[in-house]
């Protein structure tokens, strides 16, 4: 992917930066929002105690995995 990205001319490169960030983008604020609706919607004090403890879960299991294998 990175080569055929290179071998683009600029204005596609740009183009397809845009859209792949544009798409994930709105992943996250598709998946944001269901949190919102559906991990208690009453209590976002607890929504956001559990999202966080889940981010840092995944960042903590990431960082061991990029050590193991990097």
């Amino acid at each position: 992917m990175w080569n055929k990205l290179k071998k683009m001319e600029r204005w596609q490169q740009i183009l397809v930066s845009l859209i792949i960030g544009i798409a994930v983008v709105s992943f996250w604020r598709g998946l944001w929002g269901l949190f919102d609706v559906y991990v208690s919607p009453s209590n976002p004090l607890i929504r956001f105690w559990f999202l966080f403890l889940a981010g840092f879960v995944v960042l903590v299991g990431t960082h061991h995995a990029v050590k193991e294998f990097g």
